[in-house]
């Protein structure tokens, strides 16, 4: 299968310069892509033509199936070189022209891909290019959604930039992984997050820049403009903002992807608080789209059904008051389970896949994402149950964004675009974030930074990247100076029934007994610095405590872990979270309120740095 997908590649290699153009019969004064094959330049493939006339023109040519399925950011499902058939089904058969770019193992293979189903795609009726998207790809994390990155540039968490809390550095760091994206034929990033670390259990925590609304907006503004340009064209990567309107406030922290979590609660009445990083940061920055969370909200709207589903947030709040007329997409499988997670339809469980999709479109939302169900949409228009011109409306906005980024004129790569990946700067910017972010919280008697030449045992740490500066041994009992790396504790799942279960990572901030003690047993056996990789807030009063020294980072190489402790620069990042002082202090506080744990260890903007 594999050596005929790489065959297909070629072939499509060979193709490209021999069929995507061609010459107006009537003008013989130009080329272009005669993407309906009728042998005429339509005002939709001319690119000269004002973006409104040529929407019109595709429009009025697209049958109902064709706008059902451009309604969709499906699943392709694919891996290189497996399950190309299902997905040429899906861009042939359902019309899909939204896919997600899989994570794939190297930049030449993602090229051939992104040409392969490009090819596919003009081959269709009317020739509809695909817009590729992708969840963040620049973080040393695996994300399951968009694989391991092997080649982008590195920089820290969201929460880490947020520890930063430089507008400038992010608008930088937008710009060049805008350019990694465009190489590799990614035109809609599912990022930025403006969603408000204000409930500290809650599992996305270190994909936000934090529980404060004004450095949100600030760096959520910046963030925008660094993908999408001061305005959009064929430069631009489109930002899918999200979760409006502020996914933060779970109710026990529980996420709303299951039905655990389902409930999005404002005890403290700060609802417009969540709203601040949109109205004050994504909206002005012209994100270009946004995407609804899973939440069930409580006591905001008069029907307490998902944002997803839910009038009074997309139509009445989103559009009417805040103006929005970009696309609104849904978060990811709302109508139908899947394996990864059951089908997020909180409010709206007894309603029938079907009856979903048509609350979703009247609630005004413009796209379904993780789904390929357009044949209910088209049952829907042909019994009359939705206007066809109320589809119009979507797929008017939808076109729109593929004609702004220019993927009508040509959505194909070529090797030379890969040559960003050479660029040693954006690994050396990445690496400056990385070591901007972290955090220094304790310092006694001024242990850091360490002096070189000691013997230092290790654990969660790469040893290699301590060895550059000490000796490394077998043993606390060996060693000067212990080096502890752990992450936030977390509530394991028992008998998970997704895939998601088993990676959402939520529940209790602190570590059992047991392994407190032995980390404690540890800590106090020689002198210690621990560093606490913070995806959430971790209760560790006890650590503390005993720890010489306790750095904090947002997922950072280790190599500059050893830097920072070893001085080869200062620490300078703040913490863009509080640091609650137990789980009493978290069960107390109010999901929806920032800065409001009872006796922090460490308050909201704390950070040491060397004498």
């Amino acid at each position: 299968m594999k050596n005929l997908f790489i065959l297909s590649a070629l072939i499509v290699f060979i193709s490209i310069g021999f069929q995507s153009w061609k010459i107006d019969a009537e003008s013989q004064d130009t080329t272009y892509r005669d993407l309906n094959k009728n042998g005429v330049k339509d005002v939709y493939e001319d690119s000269s033509q004002p973006i409104d006339q040529r929407i019109r023109d595709l429009l009025s040519q697209m049958t109902i199936e064709e706008k059902s399925g451009i309604l969709f950011n499906a699943i392709s499902g694919i891996e290189f070189g497996e399950g190309l058939e299902r997905v040429d089904s899906l861009i042939s058969q359902v019309h899909i022209n939204h896919l997600d770019m899989p994570g794939m193992a190297t930049p030449q293979q993602i090229l051939q891909h992104n040409n392969t189903l490009q090819k596919i795609a003009e081959g269709t009726r009317l020739g509809i290019p695909i817009t590729f998207y992708s969840d963040p790809r620049n973080g040393l994390r695996f994300n399951e959604a968009a694989g391991e990155n092997r080649f982008h540039s590195w920089w820290p968490s969201e929460l880490g930039l947020g520890a930063i809390g430089d507008a400038d550095l992010v608008r930088e760091f937008g710009d060049m992984a805008r350019q990694e994206y465009v190489a590799l034929g990614i035109r809609l990033a599912l990022h930025p997050m403006a969603d408000l670390a204000t409930e500290p259990r809650w599992f996305r925590n270190y994909t936000t820049f934090g529980e404060d609304a004004a450095m949100s907006a600030k760096l959520i503004k910046a963030y925008v403009q660094g993908f999408q340009g001061e305005t959009l064209g064929p430069h631009s990567v489109l930002t899918m903002t999200k979760h409006f309107p502020g996914g933060g406030p779970q109710k026990d922290g529980m996420d709303s992807h299951f039905a655990t979590g389902k409930e999005q609660v404002y005890p403290g009445g700060m609802f417009d608080y969540h709203l601040k990083p949109f109205i004050e940061g994504a909206l002005p920055a012209g994100t270009a789209q946004l995407m609804l969370y899973y939440g069930q909200p409580i006591g905001i709207t008069e029907e307490e059904v998902a944002f997803g589903f839910n009038k009074e947030i997309v139509t009445d709040l989103l559009r009417d008051s805040l103006g929005f007329d970009g696309v609104v997409c849904t978060d990811w499988a709302l109508v139908y389970d899947n394996p990864a997670k059951p089908a997020s339809a909180w409010g709206v469980e007894h309603l029938s896949p079907k009856q979903r999709v048509e609350k979703i479109i009247n609630a005004g939302v413009d796209m379904l994402g993780g789904e390929s169900c357009a044949e209910l949409i088209v049952e829907l228009v042909q019994e009359g149950s939705i206007a066809e011109e109320r589809i119009d409306e979507s797929v008017r906005r939808v076109l729109h964004d593929k004609f702004v980024l220019g993927l009508f004129e040509n959505p194909f790569l070529e090797e030379k675009d890969l040559a960003i990946f050479q660029n040693k700067s954006f690994m050396e910017k990445g690496k400056e974030a990385q070591r901007k972010s972290l955090v220094l919280l304790k310092n006694e008697d001024n242990i850091l930074p360490l002096s070189e030449n000691i013997k230092v045992f290790v654990e969660g740490i790469n040893p290699k990247a301590v060895s550059t500066y000490a000796t490394i041994v077998n043993s606390p009992e060996e060693a000067d100076v212990v080096l502890l790396k752990f992450g936030t504790p977390f509530t394991p799942v028992e008998n998970p029934q997704y895939f998601l279960e088993r990676i959402f990572l939520q529940g209790r901030l602190d570590f059992s007994e047991e392994e407190k003690k032995r980390m404690l047993d540890l800590i106090k056996s020689k002198p210690t610095i621990s560093i606490l990789t913070m995806n959430r807030p971790a209760v560790i009063p006890e650590i503390n405590a005993a720890t010489k020294g306790l750095i904090v980072d947002f997922t950072c190489q280790d190599e500059i872990l050893a830097e920072l402790i070893f001085g080869k620069f200062k620490p300078s990042g703040k913490l863009p979270i509080e640091m609650p002082s137990s789980m009493e202090a978290v069960e107390n506080q109010m999901e929806d309120v920032p800065h409001d744990s009872e006796n922090p260890l460490y308050e909201f903007g704390f950070g040491l740095t060397y004498q």
